[in-house]
């Protein structure tokens, strides 16, 4: 009897394996990239903004990225009031974007022509940019909206209307960098430099240092 019943076990389980890999065929796997996608394609209401400050260094023009009010170009030398602190501020987990000018509190935004403009506020999709990494190393920043338009600049820093852009040229590619001249804003405090504690060495160490002296 106990045999049979083994085998009535043996057989109910090797059926159930079968059900199962049949239940897995029917149902692929799911698609984690789209899931990605689709998740990164939504602004975050619930996450801790995420804020980090550099300058932007325009491949074409030389210079760097200000934002000047209304007006947006990329004439700015390292260091410029207008230019050395970009406040890029998180959209999402990804890596979509918003860019606000520290000194002029304007947002980049593009609007509808392609054109690109500052606006008080960035709420907008058409003021959240997707930073894209290139393979040269460069970073382009494709607008939320305008699927395809770029930030670009010509070699005389002013800007390319989006329509016109491609995501290989050279007018799109930007490095991301520190401010390496004088403090832009030297009323601020400055942040304070860490200090480091010494802890007395214990007696293995002591032992240890006095056995290599001889050597």
């Amino acid at each position: 009897m106990q045999g049979a019943k083994r085998r009535n076990v043996l057989i109910f389980f090797h059926f159930l394996a079968l059900w199962c890999n049949a239940q897995g065929e029917n149902h692929p796997s799911p698609n984690f990239n789209q899931y990605v996608r689709e998740q990164g394609a939504l602004t975050d209401q619930v996450s801790r903004r995420q804020v980090r400050v550099y300058q932007l260094y325009s491949r074409t023009s030389g210079k760097h990225v200000q934002i000047r009010g209304r007006r947006i170009t990329a004439t700015a030398e390292d260091g410029n009031l207008f230019a050395a602190r970009l406040f890029v501020e998180t959209d999402t987990f990804g890596s979509r974007v918003r860019i606000r000018g520290a000194e002029s509190g304007q947002y980049l935004c593009m609007n509808r022509k392609g054109n690109l403009i500052g606006k008080p506020s960035g709420k907008s999709k058409d003021c959240v940019f997707t930073e894209v990494v290139l393979e040269n190393s460069y970073t382009a920043f494709q607008n939320a909206r305008y699927e395809g338009w770029y930030v670009a600049f010509t070699r005389t820093g002013r800007p390319i209307k989006a329509s016109q852009t491609r995501e290989n040229q050279r007018e799109v590619h930007f490095i991301k960098r520190l401010h390496k001249g004088p403090p832009p804003f030297p009323n601020l405090e400055r942040p304070k430099n860490f200090e480091f504690i010494s802890f007395p060495p214990t007696r293995r160490a002591k032992r240890t240092r006095k056995w290599r002296s001889p050597s």
